[in-house]
């Protein structure tokens, strides 16, 4: 798998890539054996140039940390013993609360869209490319190695081969310090805010989040009986000098802000971080979909940056693979370990066994990885597919959010209103188009007016007519208004 190095802020950018690979294989993340990223894709990835990795590859070299196969590639030392990640042992003073009784409030439902042959919904990965062949072998070796003990409960936490493998990929992949220790297993991300809301908050605290956000947490929030306050998103992310100094809780999704698609700048991730050490204050980091990127340095996490154990880092495997396997994760500080445990053990005890350990065997062979891969070359097209299209066709009444990482992007619409734009959304289904609304995702304050498209559901083929049918959506609203030429609807 590609190995995760962040040069946002550095000057050395070979000394940079140097160290962060060299404390990698000290750790263990990269293992004996393992083949580092050739010097032209990291090259590509990182946005340097090919000789700026070939210098720090050559140090590693000249150290033994790595050895060279002429026309293999460049692998880690196999003389070098790797050694398990210490726990996260980060100074904390976050104070766990009890965990706290179930509450019989239950939460508004949320409504669901139908599918449609043009399918342009959110949080959706393409179904057709799971890997199904490999699934159904992993999931039958499960059956069978865990066959004599199918009736013995699991650690709450869950198997302990999958939190290694997820401890070992986030490690590589995103740079997350966690050792096995720090991880629990959930039942989707919901599960893990559920946790974290079962641990840390009593009636009436205030959770932060950002506005427009993730609706849902929202109403699971609520429904635990915290005060939900929302936080205006801008160009950088969330706006830190409006957070409420009583929140206990802030929940953001800062590698690629949802619906928005903004990605939080380094400044404000400092910023959130010392806002919440001085608030004594815990971070809920939702890393939803940032394994699809495509274009930019990738951006550290707000968890490899925390010096103080506040953030808990929240990921799911909905995006990557499907999201009717129901597998996520969290990565909690030590300080909050124990109840976090107690707190799952009460809500299901634990997440489904056979499935955990078919992943874990998924990811440590490398199929996960090479599965992320294949499809991220396909969701970049479908992303400059989108993208393109939207510029060139309705640059007359939508501005494009930039963003490079996700499954989704979104578009603000000028001059329009709410009514005009789920007008158009509505005659969109009609015509088989499925397309999201701003207004959708509102939390406290209006959101801006506009759409919000995901290339995961549908198919690279019929993007284009998609668009088509949406662009005839807005002339026929565009056509029905008086002066539309002067005063077009966005």
């Amino acid at each position: 798998m590609a190995f995760h190095v962040s040069l946002v802020g550095r000057s050395d950018l070979s000394g940079e890539i140097y160290r962060q690979i060299r404390q990698a294989i000290l750790d263990g993340r990269l293992r004996p054996g393992e083949r580092l990223s050739p010097t032209r894709e990291l090259a590509a990835a990182l946005t340097v140039a090919r000789s700026t990795v070939t210098i720090a590859y050559e140090s590693l070299l000249a150290e033994g940390f790595a050895t060279s196969h002429p026309g293999a590639g460049t692998f880690v030392s196999h003389h070098l013993e790797a050694k398990r990640p210490a726990s996260n042992t980060r100074r904390s003073t976050v104070r766990a609360i009890r965990v706290r009784e179930v509450w019989e409030t239950i939460a508004p439902p949320i409504g669901f869209d139908h599918a449609a042959r043009f399918d342009f919904r959110t949080g959706l990965p393409d179904a057709s490319l799971f890997p199904h062949r490999a699934w159904r072998r992993v999931v039958a070796h499960a059956l069978r190695s865990r066959e004599m003990a199918a009736g013995v409960y699991e650690n709450p936490a869950g198997t302990s081969d999958l939190r290694a493998a997820i401890a070992r990929h986030i490690g590589i992949s995103r740079s997350v310090s966690a050792s096995p220790d720090d991880v629990i297993v959930t039942n989707g991300t919901q599960q893990a805010v559920d946790i974290v809301a079962r641990v840390l908050l009593g009636p009436g605290d205030v959770v932060a989040m950002e506005d427009p956000g993730y609706r849902p947490l929202k109403e699971l929030l609520k429904a635990l009986g915290a005060r939900v306050i929302g936080v205006p998103v801008d160009r950088e992310g969330l706006a830190v000098e409006a957070l409420p100094a009583e929140a206990r809780v802030v929940y953001v999704t800062p590698s690629h802000q949802f619906p928005l698609g903004v990605a939080m700048s380094l400044s404000r991730r400092r910023a959130l971080l010392a806002w919440a050490e001085r608030n004594n204050a815990v971070v809920v980091e939702d890393d939803y979909d940032s394994e699809f990127r495509f274009g930019g340095r990738p951006l550290e996490p707000l968890q490899t940056i925390d010096s103080t154990g506040r953030v808990v880092y929240v990921g799911t495997f909905s995006k990557t693979l499907l999201p009717a396997l129901r597998l996520a994760f969290m990565v909690v500080p030590p300080s909050l370990r124990e109840a976090a445990h107690k707190a799952k053990f009460v809500t299901d005890w634990h997440t489904a066994t056979i499935a955990q350990s078919a992943l874990a065997q998924f990811i440590d062979e490398g199929t996960f990885a090479r599965h992320i891969r294949r499809v991220s070359r396909i969701y970049s097209e479908r992303h400059e597919m989108l993208t393109a299209g939207i510029k060139r066709d309705f640059g007359d009444c939508l501005d494009l959010v930039p963003s490079s990482t996700g499954l989704h992007i979104t578009a603000c619409a000028r001059g329009a209103s709410v009514d005009h734009i789920d007008a158009i959304v509505s005659r969109a289904f009609d015509l088989g188009v499925a397309v999201g609304t701003m207004s959708r995702w509102q939390v406290d304050r209006k959101p801006p007016t506009g759409i919000v498209l995901g290339y995961g559901p549908i198919a690279t083929a019929r993007i284009a007519e998609g668009l088509r049918r949406l662009r005839r959506c807005f002339d026929e609203r565009m056509s029905r208004r008086p002066n539309h030429v002067e005063h077009r609807i966005m």
